[in-house]
């Protein structure tokens, strides 16, 4: 079986530099990202399409997360910093050939609006928002949807409300606690991270050129490859750090590569680590399109 991985971009945000990179000053950080007049700084809510083409029949459509998507009324998305109105990311199925009827997987690294919102119809007012996907099995973390269901009042207004209830109700909600999960195969190693947010769950994709990690809110973009750069997002920063060391020092003797999902340059980079032992991003690529994995 092949197996060929193309970015999609969701909605863009714009949120406080400073909130992005937690304790880090911003002389610092305005290395590495531009601040607007509102100290915001530009963020992707990408996501990755993994289509496997068997020998024979059909292929199957796995999206790693759906962006933040359009379901917030005209005002949060203001507040939040969304910049589009329309559902990016059913545009960029679209684009490739494909509709939301299509994906077979949907899995979620965590449940937070700008990793899970693209699950729901774009806002239109006096109408709740409906789930899309409808073929989809969502395979989720069993401590992350615990968390999304029991949320502390610190992240409490990262969940959507409704959100659990219409998975539930879709009869097609995978729950996983473990390295693997049933429908997506022993193909595909689950790694858990509670730095961020207990229970995420980073999906390691195999490949012939070193294993690809989705990176989601571990590892977010280029700049967070560095080891003491959190977000001030992250629940337990400290346990992020000696996390994120683990991964990369996993990661690098393998040629292992990171898919982003807010950095808006960069889709995925290979891990290398320099002279004195510090990781970096290397070789970086903007986008991906269709790349045999």
């Amino acid at each position: 079986m092949k197996r060929y991985l193309t970015s999609l971009s969701g909605n863009s945000q714009k949120l406080d530099g400073g909130a992005m990179f937690g304790n880090a000053p911003k002389a610092l950080w305005t290395r590495w990202a531009r601040a607007d007049e509102l100290n915001r700084i530009d963020l992707a809510c990408r996501c990755l399409l993994i289509t496997e083409q068997p020998e024979q029949g059909p292929p199957r459509h796995i999206l790693l997360e759906t962006g933040i998507g359009a379901f917030f009324e005209p005002k949060l998305a203001e507040r939040f910093g969304v910049q589009e109105s329309e559902h990016v990311l059913l545009g960029e199925l679209e684009r490739v050939g494909l509709s939301h009827q299509d994906i077979d997987v949907v899995v979620l690294s965590h449940l937070h609006f700008d990793h899970a919102g693209g699950l729901l119809t774009p806002f239109q007012e006096g109408q709740e928002s409906e789930l899309l996907f409808p073929k989809a099995t969502f395979v989720v973390g069993q401590t992350a949807w615990e968390r999304s269901q029991h949320p502390h009042p610190r992240d409490r207004a990262s969940f959507i409300p409704r959100i659990q209830a219409l998975l539930e109700q879709s009869g097609r909600l995978e729950l996983v606690d473990g390295e693997h999960s049933p429908t997506l195969g022993p193909d595909y190693r689950l790694r858990r991270s509670d730095g961020h947010t207990p229970g995420l769950v980073l999906v390691e994709i195999p490949s012939a050129q070193g294993p690809i990690l989705f990176g989601a809110d571990l590892i977010p973009g280029v700049p967070w490859v560095r080891g003491s750069i959190t977000m001030g997002y992250d629940r337990f920063p400290e346990l992020l750090i000696d996390e994120k060391r683990a991964v990369l020092d996993e990661l690098e003797p393998q040629g292992g590569r990171i898919f982003f999902t807010h950095d808006p340059d960069t889709a995925m980079a290979r891990v290398t680590r320099d002279a004195r032992g510090r990781f970096a991003a290397d070789n970086a690529q903007g986008a991906l399109e269709g790349l045999e994995a």
